[in-house]
């Protein structure tokens, strides 16, 4: 059984849920998500200028868990930026 996820302090709430190439249709898209925890981890870090340890502490995480975090936001934005596919902000 695994664990269970553990709530994660996260002070944004954007009002855009969707980003896409501009010029194609959204059904033509493949869409990759980006939970709402891996774009705090961006704001914090590329926004706010704070360093690791920072931010793990302001989303109540630890360390290593916020780099995971963090590392799965860039790659799930480089695949999406590199192949043309949409982002959907999730909750």
């Amino acid at each position: 059984m695994p664990r269970p996820k553990l709530y994660r302090k996260i002070r944004f709430n954007p009002n855009i849920t969707y980003f896409k190439p501009q010029g194609v249709p959204m059904r033509s898209l493949d869409v990759i998500e980006l939970t709402s925890e891996e774009l705090e981890a961006l704001r914090l870090k590329n926004i706010k200028n704070l360093d690791q340890i920072e931010c793990a502490k302001l989303m109540k995480t630890s360390q290593s868990t916020f780099q995971r975090i963090l590392m799965s936001a860039y790659k799930k934005i480089t695949e999406a930026l590199t192949q043309g596919k949409a982002i959907k902000i999730t909750k």
